[in-house]
């Protein structure tokens, strides 16, 4: 089990996905975990979460860690399926749950009233071709996968 879940290639395809998803989506995580980037930190967002956009505790609290600790692993090729299954389930729900009413397009020019669903769309691709091909060259699933 834990061999077909780390099994992955040496090749630099998935290295290139998964560092772009995982920088993509740390700042996000760690704006809504840690408070930087000028976001709220975990109290607040989780706050935001459960109290104004009405989302179970434990959904809010697996977002946050989630996109935290999920971004992070993916940046080490760390259960790199998991996680990018994972961050794509989040930009799913991202995507239907608060940028679907604003259309497809992100607001370039503050001609709408919120971000369209386009960045969570490229973010779900990444997710699925992760969840494909695994963590690729020097991630640490490869690594442990030549250890076992």
């Amino acid at each position: 089990m834990l061999e077909t879940l780390l099994a992955t290639s040496s090749d630099i395809v998935p290295l290139v996905l998964r560092l772009t998803l995982g920088i993509v989506i740390f700042p996000h995580g760690a704006q809504k975990l840690l408070g930087w980037f000028g976001g709220y930190g975990f109290k607040g967002t989780y706050g935001y979460f459960t109290q104004t956009a009405g989302l179970p505790g434990i959904i809010a609290f697996l977002v946050i860690i989630g996109e935290s600790f999920g971004s992070v692993a993916l940046i080490l090729g760390l259960l790199t399926r998991v996680s990018a299954i994972g961050i794509g389930i989040i930009m799913l729900g991202a995507a239907l749950l608060v940028h679907r009413e604003h259309g497809f397009f992100i607001n370039w020019f503050g001609a709408q009233k919120g971000e369209g669903y386009e960045f969570q769309i490229l973010a779900i691709g990444l997710a699925i071709a992760l969840a494909i091909v695994g963590g690729g060259a020097y991630s640490l699933d490869l690594a442990i996968l030549s250890s076992i």
